[in-house]
């Protein structure tokens, strides 16, 4: 079972008291900010899409870029490096790698090198690499940045992260819209979706809001078991592999039986 969750414009104009006349704002919503996920739980497709405000006709030059982020709960990830000794891969070097993203996808309009510029890229930490924050390794451990770059290889291989270029629909320069597919094996927790509008590279505004996901029903009960009450979690898993076997060896008797 796929889920749905959309993003969708306001009928209400959000503009900050600071914003000048000429500035273009980014209009959206959340018409839903849960993901459920459930025993037949495959994935989601999350929907966003808005429009842009404006007080100006849409200004000549550059026309408008759209990149969309949605990023799940951050955590250090150790990573270590193999290396074959006497015929036997064993772990050499480790790295802590001090935060990335358990999720990550970027869609954009354009080309991600023309919808933004490297500056502002670094800036607004947008681009995988840059999501990923990586402090410092061991003066001894050789081509640490191999490391982290190994994080964004294993998870862009599960799907977790991705680049999706020319994914975002923009009408008009005035409206958007994208799609981003989440796989099934999400990490709980609240996940930010965020919109960046840009000229020439530059970013003009932005916009950000949260994704609840999270385990419903049985699916939630036993994570909390496993995790408040693990002597108990234990114990009935246990009676469940017995009940399962005797169970098993049971109907095999009556199945020779007859």
């Amino acid at each position: 079972m796929r889920v749905l969750t959309s993003l969708a414009f306001l009928a209400a104009l959000i503009v900050p008291a600071s914003t000048q006349a000429t500035e273009e704002q980014v209009v959206l919503g959340l018409s839903r900010d849960r993901v459920a996920i459930t025993a037949n739980f495959d994935g989601s497709d999350i929907l966003i899409f808005g429009a842009i405000k404006r007080e100006t006709p849409i200004p000549d030059g550059d026309p408008l870029q759209v990149i969309v982020s949605v990023s799940g709960p951050s955590a250090p990830v150790l990573v270590r490096r193999k290396e074959k000794k006497l015929g036997i891969w064993v772990n050499a070097d480790s790295v802590l790698v001090d935060s990335a993203p358990s999720f990550y996808a970027v869609a954009t309009s354009s080309p991600f090198h023309e919808a933004i510029s490297d500056t502002e890229d670094l800036r607004h930490k947008i681009s995988i690499k840059r999501a990923i924050r990586s402090v410092g390794a061991d003066m001894n451990i050789q081509n640490a940045q191999e490391f982290a770059e190994a994080v964004v290889r294993i998870r862009a291989n599960e799907r977790l992260y991705s680049i999706r270029e020319n994914t975002v629909a923009v009408d008009e320069q005035t409206l958007f819209r994208t799609e981003i597919d989440m796989p099934a094996n999400l990490t709980e927790g609240n996940y930010s979706a965020r919109i960046f509008l840009t000229r020439g590279g530059k970013v003009v505004s932005t916009y950000q809001t949260t994704i609840d996901v999270q385990k419903v029903g049985l699916e939630r009960f036993l994570f909390n078991l496993s995790r408040q009450q693990p002597i108990v979690y234990g114990l009935m898993s246990l009676a469940i592999a017995i009940a399962a076997g005797w169970g098993a060896s049971a109907a095999f008797r009556a199945l020779r039986g007859t």
